[in-house]
Order: structure tokens, then C-alpha cells, then sequence
């Protein structure tokens, strides 16, 4: 059996692709509402350098990526072992060695680095704009507000891929990830203002 047909049986044994699905869509919205949260803190503060913004949004992004993936690590590790405990106690059998055994293993790993890249990957995206000014200044006259759209753009994507998920209409779907969006744009700019 080649590498990638075992790996593809061992998703099918733990089901871990619904698992990775919901894993990126979640952690992957967090990182991007996260980086529209911190442009938008930039926009309403007065003058804040754009080396300063990129720092900030990488160390976040960074943040967000070792969190995802440390987290999901953990926690799927321990199911994926109890869920084998579970399965060796009705076969009494010890299933260390098995594909289930193996699945138990690596299922977590896979899951972790899903969980982590995600936000990493997204926020790196909506980051772009503001170091492509930083290096080339004329090639991107409002930086904070093109990351700004980037992340908007993101987020009403990642609704839309929900909406494909769920067999619901992908607009309505798109739409009411970008109303998330837009209410936390309203709220930090209404207590910005107090």
C-alpha cells in the first residue's frame, strides 16, 4: 500500500477530515478577524509607523499559529488515545500496532498543523499588503486600508467556503461571516472613539 493510500485510510478511520475541515474554518476565521482587529486599532490610532504595524500582526499571527497548533495537539492527542482505549476494550485486543493504532498517533499531528497553519497562513496573506508597501512603497498607496479589504475579502471567502460545505447558498453564507466582520469593525471603532 503506498504512503498516501495509508495515510488517506487512516483519515477515513478517524473521520479527521470533518475534524481538519472545521479546524481551518474556525481557526482560520480567528486569524483573520484577529489581523482585522489589530488594522483596525491601527487605523483609529494616530500615525503608528508601518514597520511597528507589520511587527505587531506578525506576532500575533505567530502567537495565533503556536496556540492553534499546541491546543489542538493536546486535545486530539488525548481523544484520539481515548477513543482507542475505548475500541482496544470491545475488541479486547491491543490495537497499538494497527491502523487504528497508527491513526491514533498521527491523526493528532495532522490536525495540529491544520489548526496552526490556518491562522498563520491567513493572517501572512493579509499581512502582505503592508510589507509589499514597506519594501516598495509606491507600489501600494494605503497599505492599512488594502489589508484591510484583504481581510474582508478573506473572511467573506471563508462564509462562502462554509456555505459549499453546508449545500447552503454561498452568498447569504459569505455575507453573514462579512456582518461578523463588519460589527467588529463598528465596535472597535465606536470604543476607539470614547
Amino acid at each position: 500500500m503506498s504512503i498516501v493510500n495509508q495515510f488517506l485510510l487512516l483519515v477515513r478511520i478517524t473521520r479527521s477530515q470533518h475534524i481538519a475541515r472545521r479546524y481551518f474554518v474556525v481557526n482560520g476565521f480567528d486569524g483573520a478577524l484577529t489581523m482585522l482587529g489589530l488594522l483596525m486599532g491601527f487605523y483609529v490610532s494616530d500615525s503608528v509607523s508601518l514597520p511597528v504595524i507589520i511587527s505587531v500582526c506578525l506576532g500575533a499571527a505567530i502567537a495565533l499559529g503556536m496556540s492553534g497548533m499546541t491546543s489542538a495537539y493536546i486535545s486530539e492527542a488525548a481523544e484520539k488515545k481515548l477513543e482507542l482505549r475505548s475500541l482496544e476494550e470491545a475488541m479486547i485486543a491491543d490495537l497499538r500496532e494497527s491502523a487504528h493504532g497508527q491513526a491514533a498517533r498521527l491523526m493528532p499531528f495532522l490536525i495540529a498543523m491544520i489548526n496552526g497553519l490556518a491562522p498563520f497562513a491567513i493572517a501572512l496573506i493579509i499581512i502582505f499588503p503592508l510589507a509589499l508597501a514597506h519594501w516598495q512603497p509606491q507600489l501600494i498607496a494605503k497599505p492599512l486600508e488594502t489589508a484591510t479589504f484583504v481581510a474582508f475579502l478573506i473572511i467573506f471567502l471563508l462564509g462562502v467556503f462554509l456555505g459549499r460545505i453546508t449545500d447552503s447558498f454561498w452568498l447569504w453564507s459569505g455575507l453573514r461571516t462579512l456582518i461578523v466582520a463588519l460589527i467588529t469593525t463598528l465596535l472597535i471603532y465606536s470604543f476607539s472613539s470614547i
